[in-house]
């Protein structure tokens, strides 16, 4: 992961918006490699025990603009919630890894603590006018997660969803459907290919400190990068597969990019041109795939380099 400053994600993906190519559907690839035997056989996926996040207002600390919850450490995510007169972020820091957030007011939030176990400083800023802040909160914590998969597995603030959210309901649709796990990431893969075509107007207008809802990406039935990358996590983890959204960069023309990485014990599940290896992280482009980009920028995945995870 590249450390430093953070950039301006929504303002970097303008430029990947205006370069992508027109949207179209997919072919629907079978990523399953199933048989007909296979297919007989379908609905034996056993969907499991929901895992949410929550802010608990009982045990958040803060002031009259800010409360921190950080009861859930364990469970590998913070959650707060505001009500400021002005712009506010937040800001965890691990060592050299650092990621800043804006901070939707008036609304429970969750946040990932993707840079594993150890201790965090968690700083809450206020803008002050322009570019400047100032900071309003801070805390600490020493973090040590029952499980390593925990920030990939639950809602957060880019794959907000609950058990009554629509982009659940179809996941729970497309489960019951499924042979496997891995069954499960095809039909998932397939629905949102032949269902989610690319927003060139969006794209073009898109501001800084856009937050995609998944819901109404599955609404809509378009959306940028980061609203593919934020549907594909929502249905993946509900299902209990490690998911992350991941932003970086994409040769040959360095496009700054959003897209998956999912973990699975399955064997063998191929995605475009990508092998999905078992009991490792694997790479899957829904923008590409669901647009019709050719093999110049899909590859084999060694033109992707990953900046930021969530």
């Amino acid at each position: 992961m590249t450390k430093g400053k953070i950039i301006p994600i929504a303002l970097m993906m303008i430029l990947f918006c205006l370069i992508i190519s027109g949207c179209g559907g997919s072919e629907g690839a079978d990523a399953s490699g199933g048989s007909g035997d296979a297919q007989e056989k379908k609905g034996s996926f056993k969907i499991p025990e929901f895992k949410d996040a929550v802010f608990d207002s009982g045990r958040a600390k803060g002031n009259e603009e800010v409360q921190l919850d950080l009861s859930h450490v364990s469970d590998g995510y913070i959650a707060l919630k505001a009500n400021s007169d002005a712009r506010l972020k937040l800001q965890t820091i691990k060592g050299s890894d650092e990621y800043l957030y804006d901070i939707v007011q008036k609304k429970q939030q969750v946040f990932p603590l993707q840079s594993g176990n150890g201790n965090y400083k968690i700083r809450i800023m206020k803008n002050a006018g322009g570019s400047k802040y100032f900071e309003l909160y801070k805390s600490s914590v020493k973090v040590k997660m029952k499980d390593k998969f925990g920030p990939f597995l639950r809602p957060g603030q880019y794959a907000d969803y609950s058990p009554g959210s629509e982009c659940i309901k179809k996941a729970e649709s497309l489960a019951k459907e499924a042979l496997d796990e891995k069954d499960y990431i095809n039909n998932v893969y397939e629905y949102i290919c032949e269902n989610i075509t690319y927003d060139k107007e969006k794209a073009s207008s898109v501001k800084s400190g856009y937050i995609p809802d998944p819901d109404s990406t599955l609404k809509e039935g378009k959306g940028i990068c980061f609203d593919y990358a934020c549907l594909a996590a929502s249905m993946l983890r509900r299902m209990g597969i490690p998911t992350k959204i991941i932003f970086g960069y994409v040769e040959p023309d360095d496009l700054y990019h959003a897209w998956n990485m999912f973990y699975t014990e399955e064997d063998g599940w191929s995605s475009v041109e990508f092998k999905v290896d078992p009991k490792d992280w694997s790479r899957i482009d829904l923008t590409f795939s669901a647009n019709g980009e050719d093999g110049d920028f899909i590859g084999d995945g060694s033109n992707y380099t990953d900046v930021y995870q969530y």
